[in-house]
């Protein structure tokens, strides 16, 4: 959004295969987006460059030229010494930026000192390795074959996931990876980009329809007053409130300081998804009212005051919003089960009977949708980048946003000719390093993610027998040179500990991980990986906890009996 003016997935999914190099980092993506990952692998076969950088040999590392492995928290040394080099070497497009970007001069002079042998020391990435990451991204470069495009200099992808965003430095994360797109003009043309993978099938729509706590539907800014007062008198009121709210993280501080007395959750279980669980438990059982509408019980659900059952996306009819901006129509297929409605009509229902309470000012039946075709014709109407959509207009491939006219087909890639703002922005950075280090006590880092066969918290995923079958406990990985420490024997039990908490679970001993780091996936009840993880230390700009790097130490419990 700073550099872009927009933060979201530039490129369409299909373009990726196209690519002529693809830059994939703090992304499980074979497993996390399996679907694209074989749009990855279809590039890497027609012969493209993947470069991957992560702590964690990923299963796409088997296709990769090059695998670059930071040590945890430390890849934004790499970043800012791959655009060092490219400056440094010539390889930036000096036509792009000076006639589609601003700040520049800003951005070079902090690049100078980000060299890639002081990243190579930071980070543990080779050097050379580095230099070469710089070269085949900056340019394009292709493994074999012809590229699809007639252009001089070749087309380079970014794909990035919650592996860069879920720190405390996450912001600065996101921005070096725009910096270095724009730095090398691989952006608002096809098969380029920096394209986010959203963490699940609806993401990108609860966002753009207004569930963030800074925006109205459209990423209007509360604190704006033309589009706030705009959007307030369609919905038949005077104003809306033009103070951000609380973040997840921070709607729980202020549980457990007496701030937020009730909380509403909707499809989310912050008792295995939120960091420090011990901590989130105390908040959510200060409240005075705690009411969670789910399709499954979860472990939120077990602290409720109140459980509304709601229909699951079999059962309803509406739309998702995907990764690449693409709004498609939801059918149902089977009947709800006993007393379940679809969301919208549960809210609704609470929301009309509020204003019944209220005497409001507005036409009786307000909140009394025929169905969800009016709640989305309605939703295009206050959201500017759904301006041009209507229900029936959605049926078979759906349309991408921003489509403004009501005969626009959609725009599959952003910021041709021009960006969302105008021109794009350099945005200078300095590495910042995680807010926990490891010391004597807690001398590993442990990182969090998913695996194949399951899904976020589990909640559904976990009832699924086949996939029970296939990944049916938990476990953390650990490099056998830290198993051996510890006289650990693969597949035994083993304790984590944290500042935080505890959790035990069984050992994978394997060169997934390097010396030093430890991975669990984090959607084991019974080994709840957000035990350990900290809240203390929140992005600055967008609040979000550092899940991706926290201190913990190993013990056997075997080794303790002895």
């Amino acid at each position: 959004m700073q550099a872009f003016g927009s933060g979201a997935m530039t490129n369409s999914i299909r373009g990726i295969r196209d690519a002529d190099c693809i830059l994939i980092t703090g992304s499980n993506t074979a497993e996390a987006h399996p679907v694209i990952g074989y749009e990855v692998i279809r590039a890497t076969k027609k012969g493209a460059h993947l470069i991957i950088i992560d702590p964690r040999r990923v299963p796409l590392v088997d296709h990769a030229t090059l695998f670059l492995q930071p040590q945890p928290g430390t890849d934004i040394y790499v970043f800012l010494a791959m655009m060092h080099t490219i400056v440094k070497e010539g390889w930036a497009d000096q036509v792009f930026i000076e006639e589609r970007t601003e700040g520049f001069e800003d951005l070079a002079k902090v690049l100078d000192t980000y060299t890639p042998e002081r990243a190579a020391l930071i980070s543990g990435v080779p050097s050379e390795q580095i230099v070469e990451a710089a070269r085949l991204y900056a340019l394009g470069v292709r493994s074999k074959g012809d590229s699809v495009y007639d252009d001089e200099r070749g087309h380079s992808t970014i794909l990035y996931a919650m592996g860069i965003t879920q720190r405390s430095n996450g912001t600065d994360n996101v921005i070096s990876l725009a910096n270095l797109s724009m730095l090398c003009g691989q952006i608002g043309k096809p098969s380029t980009g920096v394209n986010p993978l959203r963490g699940q099938s609806n993401v990108q729509g609860a966002c753009d329809v207004g569930c963030l706590v800074n925006v109205l539907p459209g990423y209007q800014r509360v604190n704006l007053d033309e589009p706030r007062r705009s959007v307030a008198k369609f919905w038949g009121l005077e104003d809306l409130p033009d103070k951000p709210g609380l973040t997840i993280v921070e709607a729980t501080h202020a549980a457990l300081e007496g701030d937020v007395r009730a909380m509403y959750i909707m499809g989310e279980n912050p008792m295995m998804s939120d960091p420090n669980t011990q901590h989130v438990e105390r908040s959510l059982r200060s409240l005075d009212f705690l009411v969670v509408q789910e399709i499954f019980p979860s472990d939120t659900a077990f602290l409720a005051h109140v459980i509304l059952p709601a229909a699951s996306s079999l059962e309803k009819e509406g739309t998702f919003t995907n990764t690449e901006r693409r709004i498609q129509r939801l059918h149902a297929v089977l009947p709800a089960p006993g007393e379940a409605w679809p969301d919208w009509r549960i809210t609704a229902e609470i929301a009309s009977r509020f204003d019944q309470e209220r005497e409001t000012n507005r036409e009786p039946g307000y909140w009394h949708f025929d169905s969800v075709a009016d709640i989305f014709d309605e939703l295009a109407l206050v959201t500017p980048i759904y301006r041009g959509m209507n229900y029936a207009r959605l049926e078979g491939q759906g349309l991408q946003w921003p489509c403004p006219e009501e005969d626009h087909p959609g725009t599959p890639i952003l910021h041709v000719g021009r960006f969302s703002r105008g021109r794009g922005k350099f945005n200078p950075i300095e590495a910042r390093d995680p807010a926990e280090q490891p010391d004597e006590e807690y001398p590993l880092i442990l990182t969090t993610g998913r695996v194949l066969y399951h899904y976020h918290t589990g909640t559904m995923t976990r009832r699924s027998e086949p996939l029970h079958w296939r990944e049916p406990h938990g476990f953390v990985e650990i490099n056998p040179n830290d198993a051996e420490a510890i006289d650990l024997e693969d597949g035994f039990a083993v304790a984590i500990h944290s500042r935080r908490g505890q959790v035990r679970t069984r050992a994978r001993i394997t060169e997934r991980v390097p010396p030093g780091t430890v991975f669990l996936a984090f959607h084991w009840r019974e080994a709840p990986a957000n035990v350990l993880t900290q809240d203390h230390t929140l992005d600055p700009v967008a609040k979000i906890p550092e899940y991706k790097v926290c201190a913990v130490r190993l013990e056997n419990p075997r080794q303790n009996k002895k």
